[in-house]
């Protein structure tokens, strides 16, 4: 089972949708347009418009099955003084005294553009049912991190 917020719900439902009645319905037009060339053995547009349905429909799936275990979180009941899922935390590095923010999300929402970090991720498990105030030491692949949670909010 897959927790995530409203929001990634949503936009996983929009991506699915648009590989549904968009781009699968390109692909097996250009499959037609290549079959209608001839030679199949030796069409290389045929070969490559198949690949991609291929891979559109290895999306599709998965992503079908995403939703198919996905649970919205009532952001209602979600609290704000401890880390958890969806919580926006703002946390101090400690060796360099530079702040920084992330939301943890589930990992399919997670986007470091966005400040959004994976809950599986290690800086997100080190964080896990952390209260403001806490120092968190955490092994990431430069080495070890020692974090201070500044705020929790939700």
């Amino acid at each position: 089972m897959e927790y995530m917020s409203q929001e990634g719900y949503d936009k996983l439902v929009a991506e699915l949708r648009q590989l549904e009645t968009v781009e699968l319905p390109q692909v097996r037009e250009a499959i037609a347009e290549a079959r209608d060339k001839g030679d199949l053995s030796e069409n290389f547009e045929y070969h490559a418009a198949k690949r991609e349905q291929s891979r559109l429909l290895g999306r599709i799936r998965f992503k079908q099955k995403v939703l198919e275990n996905a649970r919205v979180i009532d952001m209602s009941r979600l609290g704000s003084d401890s880390v958890g899922l969806l919580s926006r935390v703002e946390m101090t590095n400690l060796a360099n005294n530079s702040r920084m923010t992330y939301t943890i999300a589930s990992p399919h929402e997670a986007n470091l553009r966005e400040g959004k970090i994976s809950i599986k991720s290690p800086i997100a498990q080190a964080l896990l049912n952390k209260k403001v105030g806490e120092i968190v030491e955490v092994r990431v692949p430069a080495g070890m991190l020692k974090l201070r949670i500044e705020s929790i909010q939700i």
